[in-house]
């Protein structure tokens, strides 16, 4: 009898391994709700979860959809709700890091939230039932949760400051120096399409895009694309 001997594996094949092993803890150690807890814990929790690709303008949650808790490994999605007569209005775009959907986890009707991906996006995805179970086994996590949910309605009161303000320049003003400070730079990158930024902050592509020029002539900003250089600090606060 001739014993086959197991054939060492190439670099690519060595490589592929290293990458797919990354990605899948890649979620896990991304998201604030689990990179607390140790190693050994998060790729437990790591076992629970399913990885799905999605492609640009593919929905990832629906008002109809299975309850699931969302996390975002790489690309970005955009959660938006529908008016009465149908109008998109933009809540906030979940990077690599975030997450979505766990109010309905905890038995809320998801009436009217949608999820799209803006880009090529990869999520791992939890189920009710394994997120329920990690609560009792991890007490720890609801307090996190909590913590997390906190902030996510901060940012919620922050869009209605939005549109409270009369005037889009003021808008977009106070929206610049809140990406300014969460950055902690003045070389921003807008993390969303300007159709996505009109409506997250209530006006339309062309207003929004008349706004940036005014503050380009004021001499408070500078942009291409996507990129803004904040130049007058002082003077975006003061608009």
């Amino acid at each position: 009898m001739v014993r086959s001997e197991k054939r060492p594996k190439s670099p690519d094949e060595a490589a592929a391994k290293a990458t797919d092993s990354a990605q899948q803890h890649l979620c896990v150690t991304l998201v604030p709700l689990f990179n607390h807890l140790e190693t050994a814990d998060q790729q437990k929790i790591n076992q629970l979860v399913s990885h799905r690709h999605f492609a640009k303008g593919e929905q990832i949650l629906t008002p109809d959809g299975e309850p699931q808790l969302v996390i975002v490994a790489r690309g970005n999605l955009k959660v938006y709700q529908l008016s009465a007569a149908g109008r998109e209005q933009l809540l906030r775009v979940v990077e690599p890091g975030g997450y979505e959907g766990e109010s309905q986890l905890f038995g809320a009707k998801n009436a009217d939230l949608f999820a799209e991906a803006l880009q090529p996006t990869e999520v791992c995805v939890l189920k009710q039932a394994d997120f329920q179970e990690l609560l009792l086994r991890y007490p720890q996590l609801s307090l996190k949760l909590l913590e997390l949910t906190a902030d996510k309605m901060t940012a919620v009161e922050q869009q209605t400051q939005f549109l409270l303000m009369e005037k889009v320049e003021e808008r977009l003003a106070k929206y610049l120096t809140d990406l300014q400070v969460a950055t902690t730079s003045s070389s921003l990158t807008i993390p969303m399409k300007m159709k996505e930024l009109a409506a997250y902050l209530g006006t339309t592509p062309e207003t929004l895009s008349r706004k940036f020029k005014l503050l380009e002539e004021k001499q408070l900003i500078s942009r291409k694309g996507s990129r803004v250089t904040v130049l007058d600090t002082e003077g975006l606060e003061e608009l």
